[in-house]
């Protein structure tokens, strides 16, 4: 292999599918970068086995082709010192080294043979494909990936649940205490499909998609998907497993309806959680006639605080608990100003929706489940 390429576009390509190797690799021979240069382009692989990601570079000068698996970390940390220049990359089968020169130096690099490097996944025949606006993909995940869990005993909470039909797509996210749904009719099949797709290649796509990016293509069948975004392709493998019947926990009757501003509420139980208790994190709502009252003690350190909110709420006067982080990571996340939470009683889930669900061009919800109160 024998090519001269410019540093700081080599170093691009690098930066982007490096997050696909892992801290831990489960095989040393994934702590590299698999380099395959033919006619004039440099396709460049990374992967930690379960997510891959494959981007190309054009190459200007190519005298020799090739195929080699580069340590990534070495590679990225030396190229990270150069000012933008032309580098020249020769191998030396002999003794397993790759020798970069430049201006007025040169290092070498070890390498191994491409042969070691995994074999990709493979779609099969049964795929399905389906193109998503970028921005769409984009909000979906920002407004889900918070709530998705870490359970070694369900890995199917441990991703974003795609449910997709003829009306439109639903993005859900849950960890069983909280639960979000991102609706949109932008994007649908003929025929009803899902799959849930981890956490890591979901940070991924978040972190790949730049305001240049009009459409992901995406490609997948019951194991596997593949991502296309402007020249970067990634492969992850799904999630296997049924994802819980999420539509029939999200309540239907919650008939008192409190209006309130979120960054309002949000503050206030931000305060006020301070000095709840710091192993259970237990605030309390007060529902009367347009007034909320927030409040959380601890009397073991005797401490205590409440807050009193105007609102519009006209229903049934109780209290409710909450864990407090669940509240807040919910109330930060959402993207409203102005939220609707509609309540049943003390013993079920709350649902906050926007206030003027009809200015919403998708259809963002959250489920939080309360906790019960000690008399």
């Amino acid at each position: 292999m024998k090519f001269t390429v410019s540093s700081s576009e080599l170093l691009q390509i690098l930066l982007s599918v490096s997050k696909a190797i892992s801290n831990k690799s489960p095989l040393p021979i994934l702590d590299n970068f698999l380099f395959v240069l033919s006619g004039d382009t440099l396709e460049i692989t990374a992967s930690d086995s379960e997510t891959t990601l494959k981007s190309s570079l054009k190459i200007d000068q190519v005298v020799e082709e090739g195929e080699i698996a580069v340590p990534a970390k070495l590679l990225t940390d030396s190229l990270k010192s150069f000012p933008e220049q032309p580098l020249s990359f020769v191998t030396k089968a002999s003794e397993s080294v790759i020798q970069i020169s430049w201006a007025n130096g040169e290092s070498q690099l070890p390498f191994f043979p491409a042969e070691d490097y995994p074999q990709l996944q493979e779609l099969s025949d049964d795929t399905t494909e389906l193109t998503i606006p970028a921005e769409i993909l984009l909000d979906a995940i920002n407004n889900t990936i918070y709530a998705v869990a870490d359970d070694e005993f369900r890995p199917v909470m441990n991703g974003i649940f795609f449910d997709i039909s003829a009306q439109g797509t639903t993005f859900v996210a849950s960890d069983a205490h909280k639960l979000v749904c991102f609706t949109t009719p932008e994007v649908s099949l003929e025929k009803n499909a899902s799959f849930i797709l981890h956490k890591k290649p979901a940070f991924i796509l978040k972190n790949s998609i730049s305001k240049g990016t009009e459409d992901v293509i995406v490609k997948f069948n019951s194991k596997n998907a593949i991502f296309q975004i402007d020249g970067t392709t990634m492969i992850c493998r799904l999630i296997e497993g049924k994802f819980p019947a999420y539509q029939s926990v999200i309540p239907k009757n919650n008939y008192n309806k409190l209006y309130i501003g979120r960054t309002d509420l949000l503050n206030a139980v931000k305060r006020v959680a301070i000095c709840s208790n710091q192993a259970t994190n237990h605030i309390k709502l007060k529902l009367a006639t347009n007034l909320l009252t927030v409040s959380a003690q601890d009397l073991g350190f005797s401490i205590a605080a409440h807050e009193q909110l105007i609102c519009q709420y006209e229903g049934d006067q109780f209290e409710i608990g909450f864990k407090a982080p669940y509240l807040t990571e919910i109330l930060s996340n959402l993207p409203y100003d102005d939220i609707c939470i509609e309540l049943a009683d003390a013993c079920r889930a709350i649902l906050i929706v926007p206030a003027d669900k009809e200015s919403a061009d998708t259809d963002i919800c959250a489920l939080v489940m309360p906790l019960m109160i000690n008399a």
